[in-house]
């Protein structure tokens, strides 16, 4: 009976490890998205995530939501630096997602200014 149920837990353990490394290191797709930066926070109760915006058109209708992992310091600064700007972002676009990772499927890895096509400043 010991045996059946340490054999049961430790087939849950390495399924949940495999879930967990599929999540993390396989990507469903990756590129780049454009637009001007409209919001971007720290957000949570018990553990903080951070999520932004950008608006991809000029009337605001196409909105791209995403999330950055705590593991890209120098995305984040960006991001924060960035607010209300044009920016390019490269994302990778995993299955799922924790709780922990943040909100969205859309993972930031990195973000760079851009000049606005819509504005000759």
């Amino acid at each position: 009976m010991k045996k059946i149920l340490g054999v049961i837990l430790a087939t849950i353990l390495i399924m949940a490890v495999l879930w967990y490394s599929f999540l993390y290191f396989a990507s469903y797709s990756d590129g780049y998205r454009s637009g001007e930066l409209i919001k971007f926070s720290s957000k949570g109760y018990l553990v903080k995530t951070w999520e932004g915006e950008i608006s991809q058109g000029i009337s605001g209708a196409q909105i791209f939501s995403f999330s950055v992992m705590d593991s890209e310091p120098e995305v984040i600064e960006k991001l924060q630096e960035y607010q209300g700007k044009y920016v390019k972002l490269k994302y990778e676009e995993k299955f799922g997602t924790f709780f922990f990772w943040g909100d969205t499927k859309y993972f930031i890895t990195e973000a760079t200014l851009e000049n606005s096509p819509h504005f000759n400043k």
